[in-house]
């Protein structure tokens, strides 16, 4: 039985300051809950108003107003888990890792979330001003990927700047990517929805890549996860 201190808590982790102070988040769905469990987040509670669960792990009974009180979703889908955020291991700048310098819209840092588990870039490298990746929107948007996609948060001009990695940055005046030999591992940064790549940032990219326009476009631009969808393709696609 959940008792009242626990709906609070529960509550509270819809704000980032509760998340970092409670080293906690939640995940909604019994899909994402089990993916979490399955690669090895340890879940602190369990809840359902389901009335006939087979799981191996225990979920504690909850009504459906205590559910509503507790989820962040409109339509609550009758699980929420909440679980400790893991702790990050060191980059690897062995591997390909994708910058996010500035992103600010949930859904777009979930895409992309979901995007690197697709292509199999294991690592995204954030700026501190980007938007929190254990945030419920973006948790419900990763669709499950953020249990198996390493996040950072950290000063990217300290890390960049001391980086021996190609570094290549997303601009309106690049090089096209078809013409970009991604063979060996680097970086790749994606800028903010509206301004792009910061000015430091941008001064630590050693290849400036774009994505061309067909026809006679008038768009102003991609979609910064749509961006991040074409670029993960062509870095992956396969090479003569």
């Amino acid at each position: 039985m959940v008792v009242k201190s626990q709906i609070k808590l529960i509550k509270s982790l819809h704000q980032k300051k509760y998340r970092k102070e409670h080293g906690l988040f939640l995940i909604e769905g019994k899909k994402g809950i089990n993916e979490a469990l399955a690669n090895g987040l340890e879940p602190y509670l369990l809840c359902s108003n389901i009335s006939e669960m087979k799981t191996t792990f225990a979920y504690e009974k909850v009504s459906k107003l205590e559910l509503e009180q507790i989820s962040a979703l409109k339509n609550p889908n009758g699980y929420v888990g909440i679980f400790k955020i893991p702790k990050t291991k060191s980059l690897d700048f062995s591997n390909w890792i994708l910058v996010l310098d500035g992103v600010q819209d949930p859904g777009n840092l979930g895409t992309i979330i979901r995007l690197c588990d697709w292509f199999g870039i294991s690592q995204i490298l954030c700026s501190k001003d980007t938007v929190d990746c254990f945030s419920p929107k973006v948790v419900q948007a990763s669709m499950g990927s953020i249990t198996r996609v390493l996040v950072y948060y950290e000063d990217l001009e300290a890390v960049l700047s001391s980086c021996k990695k190609e570094i290549y940055g997303t601009f309106m005046e690049g090089n096209a990517i078809s013409k970009i030999d991604f063979s060996i591992p680097g970086i790749i940064v994606l800028g903010n929805e509206g301004q792009g790549i910061s000015k430091d940032i941008s001064n630590l990219v050693s290849k400036k890549i774009s994505i061309p326009s067909f026809g006679n476009s008038e768009a102003e631009s991609l979609n910064v996860a749509s961006a991040a969808a074409v670029l993960l393709y062509e870095m992956r696609r396969v090479r003569p």
